[in-house]
């Protein structure tokens, strides 16, 4: 991967991490405000809040995992156990904003939201878990292909004990 698409990928983590501390400081406590106008009852307006909240910080967590894998590509060491632990968190975070997103789903039944919206919300959470599922392959990938670069590694060093 070039440098200039690294750079550029995290010119966009941090621009998006900036949103969303924008979100977090001070739209979630405007959607506050307006759930408390629309008259929603006090449950309601701490469990979309809440969902909304959670859902920004696996959002973060997700970036701040990407950020760290791409030092490790720009480095040459993608292909090291310390990846693993940060595709781990990738995908925990896809499943969790999948569960969130299923929970806002469920949280919109009851009241005045459209069948429609539901179910396209329902969707999301569909896409995101499979999200979470193709991130798993993907990291089985790399489990092949680190188990290959060590075996690599391993004839190398015997053909030069030969040479």
């Amino acid at each position: 991967m070039g440098t200039a698409v690294i750079v550029t990928l995290k010119a966009v983590i941090v621009i998006s991490l900036i949103g969303s501390v924008v979100v977090q400081a001070s739209i979630l406590p405007a959607v506050w405000r307006d759930l408390s106008d629309a008259a929603v009852p006090v449950w309601g307006r701490v469990l979309l809040v809440s969902v909304a909240a959670a859902f920004v910080v696996t959002m973060q967590v997700f970036a701040v995992c990407v950020w760290r894998l791409l030092t490790l590509v720009r480095r040459g060491s993608v292909f090291s156990p310390s990846a693993f632990g940060y595709v781990n968190v990738i995908i925990g975070t896809f499943a969790a904003a999948s569960v969130l997103t299923f929970v806002l789903a469920v949280a919109l039944v009851p009241g005045e939201a459209a069948p429609g919206v539901v179910g396209l919300i329902c969707g999301a959470s569909l896409v995101l878990a499979g999200i979470a599922l193709l991130v798993t392959v993907m990291r089985s990938l790399l489990v092949q292909a680190t188990a290959r670069e060590s075996e690599v590694r391993a004839l190398r060093s015997e053909l030069d004990e030969v040479v």
